[in-house]
């Protein structure tokens, strides 16, 4: 997916989710509708998983995480199990897992759980595609 379209994607998320469910952006939406399913899926818990992460209070807001950095995730349907993610956190990247089920047209994240691992060494970001 194009860096642009992972960014518009990202912004808009975060509005949607500080808005109440029934009152999501028309055009994350549309942004949304556009991926392939698998996508939209790893989208919309990837970006679930920076909202649960920085409520935790742990490390300051994460600002990126992706699912498929270590390991590709494993899709189930409408739920997805990533063994092998970074997220990005006060510019150190950490490894992390999570299970994300999503709702049938996977717009919506129904339950969410995770685990925070250990930070990433920086002599491992290029080998993981990870950037400052």
């Amino acid at each position: 997916m194009p860096f642009a379209i992972s960014i518009l994607l990202i912004c808009a998320f975060a509005l949607a989710v500080t808005t109440p469910a029934g009152a999501a952006d028309p055009r994350l939406l549309a942004s949304l509708g556009k991926l392939d399913p698998q996508t939209r899926l790893e989208q919309v818990c990837d970006l679930a998983a920076v909202e649960h992460i920085g409520k935790s209070g742990n490390l300051p807001k994460p600002d990126r995480a992706k699912s498929n950095v270590i390991t590709p995730p494993r899709h189930h349907g409408d739920t997805i199990e990533a063994s092998g993610g970074a997220f990005r956190s006060g510019g150190k990247w950490y490894a992390f897992s999570y299970r994300c089920k999503a709702s049938p047209d996977h717009l919506n994240v129904l339950s969410f759980t995770y685990r925070v691992g250990a930070m990433i060494p920086k002599s491992k970001w290029q080998e993981y595609g990870l950037w400052d």
